[in-house]
């Protein structure tokens, strides 16, 4: 089969595209055919072995699965002797993260607890940008942002997956939503529902005047001090990704924050796939829809990784795998 490999970290274009072993799943696995898989933050990271200390998870000197890739959606081709939870042939998806990496190749061997079936109308495009980024944004906004109707809500980094689908889940509430990004990304955000974009290379926000019940941060570029001063009284913080040493910052802060103030910050430990069904009724009610960016051929996975590494995207940065000419 034909998979991206990483064999040494570097830039994106070290990626080759090689033939590899299929692999056989184990016993609680199933195989599943590659249809669709995305870029995330976790390959921009993965394949350059930066900031460093991912290394400790990936590996010291190169990475110790060299295919990247953690969300993928396809069809079930074969089932372990243990796997009970699908049938050869489901459509099924779901994010991998808390257990490995792979799915940029054209088979992956995958723990059945790990996926979710596949709703009819959504595509294999769209399910493989939905796990990772709306989990992300639920849990942000209702989990631990408590979202209330009507609040007044800023997303930072809001043309990417998260930001994109926090606007859908965000306006479920009636909320008044201002996103903050930079380039292209404005006219698809305003495009998209925004009812307030601010260009970060023209505007700080935190410097605006302009305070918010709840700031959801996918970048968390700042000090936790100057998102403060963006907050109503009783504001919320969220973070669900972003600079390490700004998080080691917000989780140092927190608690003499919450001890000195009646405005919170927090950082999200995600749940992969845990409210899937909670997208499922919106999407099925077409109520969200994913903003892809793509698909590009598998082939072309460094380009996009770089594209995504360089904020060039708008929404999910999508991988098609063409199923027709798997060996």
């Amino acid at each position: 089969m034909k998979a991206i490999v990483c064999t040494q970290y570097g830039p994106p274009s070290n990626l080759q595209l090689q033939e590899v072993p299929k692999p056989s799943p184990k016993a609680n696995e199933v195989l599943v055919k590659v249809h669709a898989t995305a870029v995330n933050d976790y390959e921009w990271s993965f394949v350059r072995g930066k900031p460093y200390v991912y290394r400790l998870m990936f590996g010291l000197r190169k990475p110790k699965n060299p295919i990247p890739g953690m969300e993928v959606a396809g069809t079930v081709e074969a089932l372990g002797v243990d796997a009970t939870k699908f049938s050869v042939g489901d459509a099924v998806y779901g994010d991998l993260s808390d257990h490995g990496f792979g799915s940029f190749a054209e088979y992956i061997c995958v723990k059945e607890e790990v996926l979710t079936l596949k709703p009819e109308r959504m595509t294999f495009e769209e399910a493989t940008a939905i796990p990772h980024a709306s989990m992300l944004a639920v849990q942000g906004l209702i989990d631990i942002g408590q979202i209330q109707q009507n609040q007044r809500i800023l997303v930072n980094g809001a043309g990417g997956g998260v930001g994109t689908f926090a606007l859908q889940i965000a306006k479920q509430y009636g909320a008044e939503v201002t996103g903050v990004d930079t380039g292209e990304k404005l006219q698809m955000m305003l495009d998209l529902g925004f009812d307030h974009v601010i260009d970060y290379k023209q505007t700080d926000f935190t410097r605006t005047g302009q305070q918010y019940d709840l700031v959801l941060d996918a970048k968390t570029n700042r000090s936790p001090f100057r998102y403060l001063r963006a907050l109503k009284p009783q504001g919320k913080y969220v973070t669900v990704g972003g600079h390490l040493s700004r998080l080691f910052q917000v989780l140092f802060w927190k608690p003499w924050i919450s001890w000195f103030s009646q405005k919170s910050v927090h950082i999200l430990a995600l749940k992969a796939n845990k409210d899937l069904g909670y997208i499922h009724e919106l999407f099925e009610a077409g109520k969200i829809r994913p903003v892809i960016d793509g698909p590009y051929p598998l082939e072309e996975a460094p380009q996009a990784i770089q594209r995504f590494g360089e904020g060039k995207h708008g929404g999910k940065v999508v991988i098609g795998i063409n199923s027709g000419q798997i060996a």
